[in-house]
């Protein structure tokens, strides 16, 4: 069984996904997460002399990497520039650098204008001032997945070369996202086997979709590391995802490669990412998607219920999560059984068929239910009492002035008691749950923590459209969500709000 090395490139290549940009105080906690937790075993976190604040972050980085005995597992992407990248490294106390080179004919004679053996010897004195300043060196060979379709000879000449060279490891990246698998293994079995000696990562881009299947072929021609990335950030269809190739390495490939990464933290790490990059996680991504542990339909609850008929290998609780059954027009008895029980309520039979037909009902109408919303569905469908809205906000007045905070007065009944208070805040949402935290607080109760605030309106909607506001809580560390529907944003969300305060 081999060790397959992970090196995560979020911090660096999954930066390149369009519109984000990473703080030096995120970058610092991703990577601490990433070594720590996740337990990859290298992080490249940067590209020499991009911008002074990456300067600054890659120096925390490092700071932190060298006190806790990690510098040597952060890398920093560098060029052919002389000194100027080995100076940058050194001013920023890295230890490691990935020398970006030419792995392809076609960018050797269009971008550099020069011939082959020029460009190593350029190379060849980078490496050694790097060695010279005790500066470990990888070296990428970029675009060499069209060097090896369209002139495979100059990567051999190159690698005759470079394999020669007092380097760590060659960087096989598919810079365009353009390989099969079948290439992707053809290509690395031959240089695994002509240079034995020589370890060699492999770095996949999904412009095709194929990174997790290109993954695969690389172990299987004897890759000895992979790059990857939390979400599968990155330039254009961004690289291939670190949650998706670690399951599969797990479950298909056990018997002859094995990873040191922590698979309960994947899900952990990739909220992190998605929060600090605001590039949103879609909810059937496979491993970390909110949807891809939730049965909606009726048949897989009850097979579930009967002996696990609907299960596989990929557990949620392998990922530090657990699954869910939906409720809409295809959930069956057996979907509303399961919400029943985690709210501890049980129906009987002839209840329980009335309950889902009006399920059914709303979801034809696009209506969204959740576990939170059965016990109102239940009080309006039999015509019970049990429950009530014990909490009302009566009145509020939100003021917003330029120059000015944003402020609310509030208004809340619990019970037959009224209660009002003023506050300021950010924002008129944040004003309006300042005052109601004031309100809370008499009462000796702590609200919930809002973990996430998703705002919905149609396509095509004008300035009237109905939006719709979902709210994500943490309570007692359980979260659920709540929704509030109105053509006002912040009175929407309102609405939601007070659906948070009756269900706790």
């Amino acid at each position: 069984m081999r060790h397959i090395e992970i090196m995560d490139t979020t911090l660096r290549d999954g930066e390149q996904t369009s519109g984000v940009s990473f703080s030096a105080s995120e970058k610092l906690t991703i990577a601490q997460l990433l070594l720590q937790e996740v337990k990859v075993d290298r992080i490249e976190i940067a590209s020499a002399r991009v911008s002074e604040g990456e300067f600054q972050a890659v120096k925390k980085v490092t700071e932190w990497a060298s006190e806790n005995g990690f510098i040597d597992k952060v890398e920093v992407l560098t060029f052919v520039d002389g000194e100027t990248s080995v100076n940058w490294m050194l001013e920023a106390g890295a230890k490691v650098m990935n020398l970006l080179t030419k792995g392809s004919l076609n960018h050797l004679t269009h971008q550099l204008k020069k011939t082959p053996e020029q460009h190593f010897a350029d190379i060849a004195k980078v490496i050694e001032l790097a060695g010279s300043k005790g500066i470990a060196c990888n070296v990428y060979l970029e675009d060499w997945s069209n060097g090896m379709r369209n002139s495979q000879e100059y990567v051999l000449q190159y690698l005759d070369f470079l394999t020669k060279q007092p380097i760590k490891r060659v960087l096989l990246p598919d810079t365009l996202g353009v390989l099969t698998p079948r290439e992707t293994f053809e290509y690395i079995d031959l240089l695994v086997k002509r240079y034995s000696t020589t370890h060699f990562d492999f770095h996949a881009h999904n412009d095709y979709d194929l990174s997790i299947a290109n993954v695969m072929e690389a172990i299987k021609a004897g890759a000895h590391g992979l790059h990857l990335t939390v979400n599968g950030m990155g330039e254009r269809a961004g690289n291939a995802p670190l949650s998706s190739a670690i399951a599969v390495i797990n479950d298909f490939m056990k018997e002859e490669a094995t990873t040191s990464v922590n698979e309960s933290s994947l899900y952990t790490i990739s909220k992190l990412v998605e929060t600090f990059s605001g590039f949103r996680i879609p909810v059937n991504k496979p491993i970390t998607g909110e949807n891809v542990f939730t049965q909606t339909a009726g048949i897989h609850a009850d097979g579930d219920n009967k002996k696990n008929l609907y299960f596989n290998d990929l557990m949620p609780e392998r990922f530090g999560r657990e699954r869910k059954y939906a409720l809409g027009k295809t959930s069956g008895k057996a979907n509303i059984e399961k919400n029943l029980q985690e709210l501890g309520i049980k129906l009987a039979d002839a209840d329980l068929k009335l309950i889902t037909q009006r399920i059914i009902e709303l979801g034809d109408r696009k209506e969204v239910v959740t576990r939170e919303d059965l016990p109102y569905i239940i009080s309006d469908v039999l015509d019970s009492n049990t429950i009530e809205e014990k909490v009302v906000v009566v009145n509020y007045v939100l003021t917003h002035s330029k120059n000015l905070k944003p402020s609310a007065t509030v208004q809340v009944q619990v019970g037959e008691r009224i209660y009002e208070e003023s506050a300021q805040g950010d924002g008129q949402y944040d004003a309006f749950m300042n005052a109601l935290k004031k309100i809370y607080c008499v009462k000796g109760i702590s609200l919930p923590n809002l973990t996430d605030y998703a705002v919905r309106i149609p396509p095509g909607g004008k300035t009237d459209a109905l939006c719709e506001t979902i709210i994500t809580w943490d309570h007692k560390g359980k979260d659920f969500k709540t929704r509030g529907l109105d053509s006002d944003q912040t009175v929407s969300a309102i609405k939601a709000t007070q659906k948070m305060l009756n269900i706790i």
